[in-house]
């Protein structure tokens, strides 16, 4: 399981500790990821994701997964979120057609 956000693609980054007197020490610097349940509006069940804690807020910030999802660039979501977001639209694509 690799150590990237599902939802934001931020990953592990490597840097310098720099002590007082200026010496260099290499080191990872990791992302706080989570594994939690978001409840998707549109598909009506729960769907879990192992995203950084700074992309759970920026969903509810959003308004839900769904919103989310469908703003994101696919450049950054993983396969799963992918998936998730064709069946997104696929579903609001017939609801809207429905309706019409």
């Amino acid at each position: 399981m690799s150590r990237r956000c599902e939802l934001t693609g931020k990953a592990v980054q490597s840097g310098n500790l720099v002590s007082h007197s200026n010496h260099k020490t290499r080191t990872r610097f990791l992302p706080n990821l989570v594994n939690v349940s978001l409840i998707s509006d549109s598909l009506k069940r729960s769907v879990r994701l192992r995203i950084a804690a700074a992309a759970l807020r920026s969903v509810e910030h959003r308004g839900g997964l769904d919103a989310f999802l469908i703003k994101a660039r696919d450049t950054e979501l993983s396969i799963n979120a992918l998936k998730l977001k064709r069946e997104i639209a696929k579903k609001l694509q017939v609801v809207e057609t429905a309706q019409a």
